[in-house]
């Protein structure tokens, strides 16, 4: 049939060719167009069978072989994730029926105050949502896959006691697959490790409020005997003794700054924030928030750190009518619109210097080969006022006294909770390289 088609096709050709130029031309011009039709027409075909691989639909996830590395798995993702590099944190909050992974009698993490069912909280509707980024997929945390990668690997989450409620939701959903063994803590189990036996994995937590050297007089509730001594010019060396053992590392700050705190520099007081009793100069947490990131940045952009590091954005709080000591609450129990809830004025500072310094850094990080990368959970937070332990934060707060006055926790997350959607963002971010 093809030798036939090729007789014809010469036969023809020396006909029109004998007519005119013009002719000629045009037959060129139509069997050019017939080409390229043809070759689009095949090329979608492709893309379809590669948009198509089961390895992007959540319900078909499987472990894979031991002998995966980080780019094999990055190349079974779909042409859809690799080919539109959407943006993770821009998005909405959708129902999902199908709910949490784990819950609070199966997660032997949860702390007390972030076990808001155990606690008596008594809606649930809070957990029945996903984060949807607008132009992408986010597939949901695949702890077998995540496991399998991360074979003798080392992660750290570094930074203050939302730090903490994140590494509590990393190792409740890792623990689907195992679950972890402790094998460090420190007197106040503030940092703490744990060991995935069969796959050698560890994860750690730090903690270190303000990334730099402080001294904190302050109890587990909050309250302070002294002001804060915080050195603008030192950062902690509970991280950076350890920074080269690290291959992921995720840092956080922010919240802490807002405290009232003498600044050093030096060694020799430079001024403070929120101390009208002490004869120095009122500097402002944002200036010492744009020193010590500054430091920051400098120290990872001066390192050959051959890993992935994180820097995740402050979460904002959700207190309505007061703060933590002066009557504050978070009662709501469904997420809101984007743009139905306001940054506070101190998150919006925290935040425009969190992007101003990182925006610096990245640039520079990115000549030097150093895989720095924005974790800016920040907006869908803001959406999610619903996610608090409010008056649950203690254990059945209204069992005696159902008008009992009770200080109110709207900062950090219960569990199972909105804070467990990180993780599959931070998944995302791994495979996929964004």
């Amino acid at each position: 049939m093809l030798k036939k088609m090729l007789v014809h096709w010469k036969s023809w050709w020396r006909s029109i060719y004998k007519q005119n130029h013009f002719i000629l031309k045009l037959g060129f011009l139509i069997l050019l167009v017939g080409l390229v039709f043809r070759l689009l027409f095949l090329r979608s075909d492709v893309i379809v069978d590669v948009q198509e691989t089961p390895f992007v639909k959540k319900t078909l996830f499987s472990p894979p072989p031991v002998s995966f590395s980080l780019p094999e798995i990055a190349d079974q993702i779909g042409n859809e994730e690799q080919a539109g590099r959407c943006n993770l944190f821009i998005g909405d909050w959708i129902p999902d029926p199908a709910g949490p992974v784990y819950t609070n009698e199966t997660c032997k993490f949860i702390e007390d105050h972030q076990n808001c069912i155990k606690n008596g909280r008594p809606d649930t509707g809070y957990l029945y949502w996903r984060w949807n980024p607008r132009n992408c997929k986010l597939p949901q945390f695949n702890p077998h896959k995540f496991l399998q990668l991360m074979s003798n690997k080392t992660w750290a989450l570094i930074g203050d006691s939302i730090s903490r409620n994140h590494v509590q939701s990393f190792l409740c959903v890792l623990s689907k697959a195992e679950e972890a063994i402790e094998v460090y803590h420190d007197k106040e189990y503030r940092s703490r490790r744990w060991i995935f036996p069969s796959y050698n994995f560890t994860v750690s937590v730090i903690w270190s409020p303000f990334l730099a050297q402080a001294a904190i007089f302050e109890d587990y509730n909050g309250v302070s005997t002294s002001e804060i001594e915080l050195h603008l010019d030192k950062l902690d060396t509970s991280w950076t003794d350890q920074f080269n053992n690290f291959d992921y590392m995720i840092f956080a700050s922010g919240e802490w700054y807002v405290k009232t705190a003498i600044y050093y520099e030096n060694n020799t007081v430079l001024g403070c924030h929120n101390c009208p009793k002490k004869n120095l100069t009122e500097l402002g947490f944002d200036f010492a928030y744009h020193k010590v990131l500054g430091n920051f940045f400098n120290y990872i952009l001066s390192s050959n750190h051959k890993g992935m590091i994180f820097f995740r954005t402050a979460t904002p709080d959700h207190f309505e009518n007061g703060q933590w000591f002066t009557g504050g609450n978070c009662k709501r129990t469904e997420p809101v619109k984007e743009g139905n809830f306001t940054l506070s004025e101190i998150n919006k500072i925290l935040h425009e210097i969190e992007l101003e310094e990182i925006g610096k850094a990245t640039a520079k990080a990115s000549e030097k080969g150093l895989n720095l990368k924005l974790f800016d959970v920040t907006g869908l937070s803001l959406m999610r006022p619903d996610g608090h332990p409010g008056p649950y934060r203690y254990f059945q707060p209204f069992a005696k006294d159902k008008n009992a006055k009770v200080i109110n926790d709207c900062l950090h997350w219960c569990m199972p909770g909105p804070i467990d959607t990180w993780n599959d963002m931070l998944m995302e971010m791994v495979l996929n390289g964004y």
